[in-house]
């Protein structure tokens, strides 16, 4: 949509140059007058409506201005290049594309102003199609029965000091939720998107006005909205297979709704076969596979997904398959220790009281997408039995917290020195998690 705004010409993108050829669609010149004045610019266009011509700015040579005669009047736009033609938002692969969009964007601008803002600005979502056929129905609130007591005697009443008489290792067994129930909510990953022929808001019911880049498309689950109902879609992409074409460096929590798993399939499957051939392997996870053979593991797993191939008679040596896992981890978009968590694990590490590091973990897991901490409590556990075989493998929870700790969690910010400095945290991090598995999962 072009912008009026733009006038002032408060820009900062790369504006047009004489080495790019200001070319329209089929490759021949456009209306290019060099250096002239907006009122000759004006003139020239007076003599018909939805003219255009691109003009090099006086006031600020070296920058080029698009000048459109819409509604008997000559309306400028600072016009830039970075690849494509934009004077907004919208990137155009030719002038004569941008021109069009413009030219019915400002039309239904102008007939049609009152209908966009309601579309727009203030749509009432609660008597549309999407919110209707979306609505989960209301769950029944849980009421607690309570047990009679044996014998016919009273239930006992809660004792108001049984805190006060909690020991330690009681009172870390109390940080256990049993009835966490993951809930794999995602966010929809909206692109700009030009549809073909005529489309309809999904969210709104609302029209797609406009030739090019007429609303968003989710790249993972396929739903069209409008951008500004994008903002107020609810979280509830379910990935389609045929938009989710690999496995590595694909969004964790994405991945597991696409197959429809708890865990990503990889973490499974390697895990699996790590534990019925490997747990007593020396160096498990420290020493490094043959790194072309960690590659064709990888390329197994997006080509073929949980059908791939990863048994002894493919691949003998167990440290491709933990070096796979490992391979799996770093190339996650967003660690498994995620971004926004990642201040709070920190600090949990710096907190010298066992006691208190223990909730403060328990509180940062919280913060973790459930499929995050799904597959976070299940390596745990595996690791966790891999310390039972230390006589073996020579791998402690420390030596694991060492190898895991930059795998699972990366820095939020590309501080160099601030990462150095997080390295034993995040060890130490890693390092509590596999020995609390049992009472922090």
């Amino acid at each position: 949509m072009m912008n009026t705004d733009l006038l002032c010409g408060n820009h900062t993108c790369t504006s047009y140059s004489r080495k790019h050829p200001i070319l329209d669609g089929s490759h021949a010149p456009v209306r290019y007058h060099g250096m002239i004045s907006r009122e000759a610019a004006d003139q020239l266009l007076s003599v018909a409506e939805g003219g255009y011509l691109i003009r090099e700015s006086q006031r600020q040579p070296g920058t080029y201005t698009l000048a459109l005669r819409f509604g008997n009047q000559t309306r400028n736009f600072r016009l830039y290049y970075d690849g494509k033609h934009f004077v907004g938002e919208k990137r155009f692969e030719s002038i004569h594309d941008l021109v069009t969009d413009g030219l019915i964007t400002l039309y239904i601008e102008t007939k049609a102003a009152e209908y966009i803002a309601k579309m727009t600005i203030n749509p009432i979502y609660e008597h549309i199609g999407y919110t209707t056929l979306n609505r989960e129905p209301a769950h029944k609130k849980h009421v607690p029965v309570l047990k009679e007591a044996p014998d016919g005697k009273e239930p006992l009443a809660e004792d108001a000091n049984l805190e006060e008489r909690l020991t330690s290792l009681v009172r870390r067994a109390t940080l256990k939720e049993n009835e966490r129930t993951p809930k794999y909510e995602k966010v929809h990953n909206f692109k700009v998107h030009t549809f073909r022929g005529p489309h309809w808001c999904e969210y709104c019911a609302n029209f797609m006005w406009g030739l090019i880049a007429q609303g968003v498309k989710c790249a993972d689950c396929g739903l069209n909205v409008h951008k500004q109902c994008s903002k107020v879609v609810p979280n509830d992409c379910k990935p389609d297979l045929k938009h989710v074409k690999k496995v590595y460096s694909c969004d964790l929590t994405t991945l597991v709704k696409a197959h429809n798993t708890k865990r990503p399939m990889v973490v499974d499957m390697c895990i699996r076969e790590i534990e019925s051939r490997g747990l007593k392997s020396e160096g498990l996870y420290r020493v490094s596979g043959f790194s072309d053979l960690i590659e064709d593991v990888k390329l197994a797993f997006d080509r073929d997904g949980e059908k791939a191939d990863i048994s002894v008679n493919v691949y003998e040596d167990i440290n491709i398959i933990t070096g796979a896992l490992k391979l799996y981890f770093r190339d996650l978009p967003i660690p498994v220790i995620t971004y926004d968590a990642y201040p709070r694990f920190i600090e949990a590490a710096k907190l010298t009281d066992p006691d208190e590091q223990l909730e403060a973990l328990h509180e940062a897991l919280k913060l973790l997408p459930p499929a995050h901490c799904e597959t976070l409590r299940y390596l745990m556990g595996h690791l966790k039995r891999v310390t039972l075989n230390e006589k073996d493998s020579l791998m402690n929870a420390e030596n694991l917290g060492i190898v895991f700790g930059p795998t699972l969690m990366r820095a939020p910010d590309l501080d160099a020195m601030a990462s150095l400095n997080d390295i034993r945290y995040q060890r130490q991090v890693v390092e509590s998690l596999i020995n609390n598995e049992d009472i922090l999962f």
